[in-house]
């Protein structure tokens, strides 16, 4: 039976509203230092189309490492697996905007989800493009999956992730060094600093998460990818996409997951539910506190996990 999804998800807000311990908001990207940490929201898709939302479920807030999926997609989509050639597929052990694997594997980054991998996926999705259109490009795909033109980028992010963003300029450079990244690095970073922008609510985020929970098929017909690149991004998500703290994500809530440090996180559950929560404040490995907190225990209460087997009704 699916469980009572609407006590789940009150009993989770109950309990993360007592939380202490929130974490700490990014506030070595100027805008985010700006946002409450005491906010919380989570919202689930299921597979028949419910909608279960709680708390700050409606409100936008900055995607950050989340739109690596989705960018992750999109390149797969224009170069398939010749994308393997250039980024790696392993848990990386380091922090996200480490430097230091670069230099020991000959400027390819460990995986698609660490911030030297994703720069190689922007330049694998610039395509010989300006910025703007590459970023088009991601806006016009998150509309299609969400059914919702509303989202967009938040230009003062954007700008605040321009003018901090030195070490994601080293990692670029660095790269370029190794003809790995392959545009000019302003246009790479530029187009990279705008993705993270995007500003998207748990409502939409789990919207947009809907085709790696059905398989890649879309839930208003046809396919955005085929059942096996699905699976692939999930099991990426699993095993990378929580940076360093990855394999503990997976202990802990054993399903796919990927985090940003704008505090959200989209989860999957194949065949189930696409689920994002989302808190600012942080912890030690750059992970949303309550979030994680909020997945643990929305796991726990379902028994969703890729780790047992699926509940057959009666």
């Amino acid at each position: 039976m699916m469980p009572d999804l609407d006590a789940i998800v009150a009993d989770i807000i109950a309990t993360m509203a007592q939380a202490e311990e929130r974490g700490a908001v990014a506030a070595y990207i100027p805008e985010l230092a700006k946002v409450d940490p005491a906010q919380f929201g989570i919202a689930i898709v299921t597979a028949d189309g419910r909608m279960i939302t709680g708390g700050d479920a409606d409100t936008g807030f900055s995607i950050q490492s989340i739109s690596k999926v989705f960018a992750l997609t999109l390149a797969l989509g224009k170069v398939g697996d010749q994308l393997w050639e250039r980024v790696g597929r392993e848990p990386s052990g380091n922090a996200f905007n480490s430097i230091t694997q670069l230099e020991h594997e000959q400027g390819i980054p460990r995986n698609p989800f660490i911030n030297a991998g994703a720069i190689v996926v922007t330049d694998v999705n610039l395509g010989g493009h300006q910025p703007r259109v590459a970023i088009g490009e991601m806006l016009r795909f998150l509309h299609y999956l969400c059914e919702d033109d509303s989202i967009a980028i938040n230009e003062a992010v954007a700008a605040s992730e321009t003018a901090t963003g030195f070490r994601n300029a080293a990692l670029a450079n660095y790269m370029r060094a190794f003809d790995n990244v392959r545009h000019p690095v302003d246009l790479v970073l530029g187009s990279y600093f705008h993705q993270c922008a995007i500003e998207m609510s748990c409502r939409q985020l789990a919207l947009a998460g809907r085709f790696l929970m059905l398989d890649g098929r879309h839930p208003g017909g046809g396919r955005v990818v085929s059942p096996r690149r699905a699976r692939r991004i999930n099991a990426l998500m699993l095993t990378c996409g929580h940076y360093d703290a990855s394999g503990d994500f997976a202990f802990r809530v054993g399903i796919p997951g990927k985090s940003g440090v704008g505090g959200g996180i989209l989860a999957i559950v194949p065949g189930s539910a696409s689920i994002a929560v989302w808190s600012p404040g942080l912890n030690a490995s750059g992970n949303s506190q309550i979030g994680t907190q909020a997945l643990e225990e929305l796991a726990r209460h379902t028994g969703w996990s890729v780790f047992s087997p699926p509940v057959v009704e009666d």
